[in-house]
């Protein structure tokens, strides 16, 4: 076990400027907004403006707007910035000692093609240095970390150069051999038309039931730095549709990872791992694959976490205006109950469209909260209030939604009391969480659709501990994605999955964070590693960042 100290300047910078103190709402003051969040962007270094390439014919994927990640490239501890930018040029920012960001894009070599959906992280060469995949509308692209801070694109040796539309990826070790495979969300065949219109007869954007859905696509990692395309003979190919969200986490209890996927307007799929290099699509027979009513919905996002303190994960997915987001709560049997109205998540989504979310415990009580980045995809019936997205995306633009968990998966609407984070309204896409200023708490980066991107530090009244564990395999050199890490803290147990892929097209910091309550001292943690062995590790004192490395604990 190895304690990690935190930076020595966090994200505190100067004054706050924009609607940062609650000025949208002239009624709200930092005291009076519990749940605040401030937005940071300027004075952290970010100026980005996403470049949706409006062309003025409405093309389908301006639209879908674009993802980003947190993760850490060069090893100096401090988390970094990677923003995917449709038809303009990404970015990756790289966090300087004063918690500044510089653009070290051209430095890093990365020279990104196509136009830019979506991004996963990881480390598929296992030498210690996480890699960049991104998902394009147009040929996708995988960059070797060279851990010098420059990247090398190795698509095509690697063989992962599908030109079909993809938006959402994830890292996976799926047949535990030790090296990370490659799931990809993909979403419509051959959109390159438009000819849409909305209820008013104006072209609009089209919907993907306008196209075929593309197939998603399932690579092995064959060691060496090369993939094999394993679609079908791992069994993705029996079912299909609109792909935009993929998680992969073990959703059956059996020790392997699973893969579970939002798609937009069809059935979801949630492929479980048969322990053979196969799987099986048990979305239906789950009860996640459509809402309560047998209706398929427009997922778009994807969260997982266990919401109700059952020990069983559950899941939240995205919707489209005029539906509900959805919380299957996990239920007995390896099944999914939609607990979406008892949950208070129901009618509070029903005008937005949401895109990128995350669960995560924002006020350290130990219950995870719930964060909801929105934006419309068809044209509103009116410019939104207090939106300052330009004249062409106003009638896109909506407010985000944060909302506080009671402890038994209820939620509350606390988006007013939220500052910046819900206060102005645009046309928000991607969302990605990590602690970036190590302070023990979660900061928000949200993308926006043909806007810029904001960065919003976590100011909200805390009275609880934190705990956040990094666990890491040292024989793969790298952090063990699918680990299940388990505090134990007086009586209560709390449990986290380490992922980073999920929400709408982005990677988020691969840890587990914890709040903790009134808990000042751990009593033991243990990893169930994603090879399905266990590891038990002593205790530790509140309000500390921890390094859990395989084979330096004790068996449970």
């Amino acid at each position: 076990m190895r304690q990690l100290g935190r930076p020595a300047v966090g994200l505190v910078l100067g004054a706050v400027v924009g609607c940062d103190d609650g000025s949208a709402d002239p009624g709200n003051t930092p005291d009076t907004m519990p749940w605040r969040f401030t937005e940071i962007t300027d004075q952290a270094g970010l100026g980005m403006v996403h470049n949706a390439g409006v062309a003025g014919d409405y093309r389908f994927e301006e639209i879908m707007g674009a993802g980003c990640a947190m993760f850490d490239f060069d090893g100096d501890g401090r988390l970094d910035i990677y923003l995917v930018n449709g038809a303009g040029a990404d970015r990756l920012y790289r966090q300087m000692p004063d918690a500044t960001f510089t653009d070290v894009t051209g430095s890093s070599g990365i020279e990104a093609a196509g136009y830019g959906m979506g991004c996963a992280v990881g480390d598929f060469n296992n030498d210690g240095h996480p890699d960049l995949f991104l998902a394009n509308f147009g040929s996708d692209q995988l960059w070797r970390n060279n851990g010098d801070g420059t990247f090398t694109d190795v698509t095509a040796t690697a063989g992962v150069g599908d030109d079909l539309w993809s938006v959402s990826a994830a890292f996976v070790d799926y047949d535990r051999d030790g090296l990370l495979d490659l799931y990809v969300a993909r979403y419509v065949l051959d959109p390159n038309s438009s000819g849409c219109f909305d209820t008013s007869g104006r072209a609009d954007y089209c919907s993907p039931q306008n196209f075929d859905p593309a197939p998603d696509v399932l690579y092995h990692n064959e060691g060496g730095g090369r993939f094999r395309d394993v679609s079908a003979e791992s069994g993705i190919t029996a079912a299909s549709g609109p792909g935009l969200g993929v998680v992969c986490a073990d959703f059956t209890g059996d020790g392997w990872d699973d893969v579970y996927v939002a798609n937009d307007g069809t059935a979801n799929l949630l492929w479980v791992n048969r322990h053979d290099g196969t799987f099986r699509d048990a979305a239906t027979l789950a009860g996640c694959a459509y809402n309560r009513n047998g209706d398929a919905e427009a997922g778009m996002g994807i969260a997982i976490g266990d919401v109700d303190h059952d020990g069983r994960l559950d899941l939240f997915v995205t919707h489209l205006h005029n539906q509900t987001n959805t919380l299957y709560r996990g239920a007995a049997y390896d099944s999914f109950v939609d607990a979406t109205d008892a949950s208070g998540l129901g009618m509070t989504s029903y005008t937005t469209t949401g895109f990128g979310t995350a669960l995560l415990d924002i006020d350290h009580d130990g219950d995870l909260d719930l964060v909801v980045a929105n934006g419309a995809v068809t044209r509103r019936s009116r410019p939104a209030d207090g939106a300052e997205v330009g004249a062409y995306w106003q009638f896109y633009a909506e407010p985000n939604l944060l909302y506080v968990n009671d402890g038994s998966g209820r939620f509350a609407d606390v988006s007013s009391a939220s500052g910046a984070l819900c206060a102005r309204p645009e046309v928000s896409r991607g969302l990605a969480v990590g602690d970036l200023d190590g302070d023990g708490d979660l900061d928000i980066l949200v993308t926006s659709a043909g806007g810029n991107v904001r960065l919003f530090r976590n100011d909200v009244t805390k009275d609880g501990h934190w705990l956040t564990v990094r666990a890491v395999d040292p024989a793969l050199k790298r952090d063990a994605l699918g680990a299940v890490v388990t505090v134990r803290a007086g009586q209560r147990s709390l449990s986290r999955t380490i992922i980073a892929a999920g929400s709408y097209a982005s990677s988020s910091q691969p840890i587990a964070h914890f709040g903790l309550g009134d808990a000042t001292q751990i009593d033991h943690i243990t990893v169930r590693w994603p090879d399905g062995s266990e590891e038990r590790f002593g205790g530790v004192p509140a309000d500390t960042h921890i390094e859990l490395q395989r084979g330096a604990g004790a068996s449970p």
